[in-house]
């Protein structure tokens, strides 16, 4: 599997992934800060982005594919961010290769299995009608009819783009991520990572509750917890400079 990254600044290896629906773009602004000080591989997890199309996936089979992708970029070891989706590949990755794992960071997720958080999603990527589409603005007016949020929409949006027949497509495997869902709200699985982790979480996000507390040390018995104030479940874009610090102060100390 050759992952799409990108790779920028120098210092100390960090591998940053994406979530559900999710590019490396969504993290431009962190990538530009953080490769001050690390050299940033930034990745398009498979069926997202740039990265290949396959006809399945899972947590297993991403964590792999990350474990290929050092190895082609001859990384020993790394520290390894994720957010949701991501997340859950960062935690897989930590459990079954500790010792590629230098620091562990995990944002606004849990390993736990998830209620089907996307249907309204699922439903409006596929009523949009991108063999006659015109714009990116008659793309948000149909997705509009099935997802009320504007920043949910644009979000999705970003993974539309026009082929060379300039016809409008989506880059992410929607079928394959529709049809694999069910995988993809399992949690990982596998032996506790006994290293330290830090999640990070957003204040009026539902990912990480008091709930799962007991899931979470079970499987990260070291884990440490920083709250981003007034964010949802994207706390890094939301609060993009409160969160960068968050994450040096962890990566440097």
């Amino acid at each position: 599997m050759q992952l799409h990254l990108q790779v920028s600044g120098s210092g100390a290896p960090l591998i940053i992934m994406h979530g559900l629906f999710g590019t490396l773009l969504n993290w431009s602004g962190q990538i530009k800060a953080l490769s001050e000080h690390f050299t940033v591989y930034a990745v398009d997890l498979r069926n997202h982005g740039r990265s290949p199309h396959t006809d399945t996936t899972s947590y297993p089979l991403m964590a792999d594919d990350i474990i290929e992708l050092m190895d082609q970029q001859g990384l020993k070891s790394a520290h390894i961010l994720g957010h949701s989706m991501g997340g859950k590949v960062a935690m897989q990755l930590a459990m079954n290769h500790p010792q590629r794992v230098d620091k562990l960071i995990i944002v606004d997720i849990a390993p736990v299995q998830y209620p089907n958080h996307h249907s309204d999603v699922f439903r409006g990527l596929n009523a949009v009608q991108l063999g006659s589409l015109k714009s990116r603005g008659e793309a948000d007016q149909q997705l509009a009819h099935y997802i009320d949020e504007l920043s949910v929409r644009q979000f999705l949006l970003t993974n539309l783009y026009r082929t060379e027949a300039k016809q409008f497509a989506w880059r992410m495997n929607l079928p394959v991520l529709e049809a694999c869902y069910a995988e993809i709200s399992k949690p990982p699985s596998g032996p506790a990572f006994e290293k330290p982790v830090l999640f990070i979480k957003g204040e009026l996000s539902d990912y990480i509750t008091a709930d799962y507390r007991d899931q979470i040390l079970r499987l990260f018995p070291k884990a440490d917890y920083r709250m981003v104030q007034g964010t949802g479940h994207w706390p890094h874009a939301e609060k993009a400079s409160v969160f960068t610090r968050l994450v040096l102060n962890y990566l440097l100390k």
